[in-house]
């Protein structure tokens, strides 16, 4: 692992498996690709500071009828000084045609679901409790308020229950990763990327 100063421009990607950010990362020895997961928590902009790299390697892939070839930086960590927002022209060079670091990865096997025993008819698959279709105005009762919890606690995991301040896994599974980081959203959570952490917005 070396240890550099640098500074990392990431762009947001709205893509088929929802937003997702790619960095191009600068430094003395050059210029890298970089889809570390964690990224996906940073607003797009550019930050400056010192970057641990723990692995630089050809990666290609194709992308809008290209075939892309890039040198990848694999991050470690990195302490960030400073924030900007990126200008039209250096959002215009972070290539916006990127292929989702999911679908580098590949579908996930997914299991075949068990055939529905004969004269049974499977029950309906439940609604999901984190999209909330309460009318305007309604309150939610108990049941639909302890669902919520219920999805929030399988989704978070040993983070659950929340507190002030949540520092998300990044070895986790990059989509739960990103679920993790919209739901924080919803909440009323706030990612601050000089801590690398989220914290709760007062009321």
């Amino acid at each position: 692992m070396i240890t550099l100063p640098g500074q990392l421009a990431i762009k947001t990607i709205h893509g088929r498996n929802g937003d997702f950010n790619v960095g191009r990362l600068t430094t003395s020895i050059g210029e890298f690709v970089t889809k570390n997961a964690e990224l996906d928590q940073y607003r797009e902009g550019k930050y400056d500071g010192d970057f641990s790299i723990v692995e630089i390697r050809p990666s290609m892939y194709t992308a809008g009828g290209r075939m892309v070839i890039e040198l990848r930086a694999v991050l470690g960590g990195m302490t960030l000084s400073s924030i900007d927002s990126l200008s039209k022209d250096e959002a215009r060079r972070l290539t916006p045609q990127e292929m989702d670091p999911l679908d580098e990865e590949g579908p996930k096997p997914q299991p075949s679901p068990a055939a529905p025993t004969q004269g049974i008819v499977p029950a309906a698959p439940p609604s999901d409790p984190l999209v909330d279709s309460t009318p305007f105005g309604a309150a939610k009762s108990a049941s639909e308020i302890k669902g919520v919890q219920q999805a929030d606690s399988t989704l978070f995991g040993t983070l659950w229950p929340l507190g002030q301040l949540v520092k998300l896994d990044a070895t986790v599974d990059r989509r739960v990763l990103r679920q993790q980081r919209d739901r924080l959203g919803q909440l009323g959570y706030e990612f601050e990327p000089r801590s690398q952490d989220w914290h709760l917005r007062a009321a």
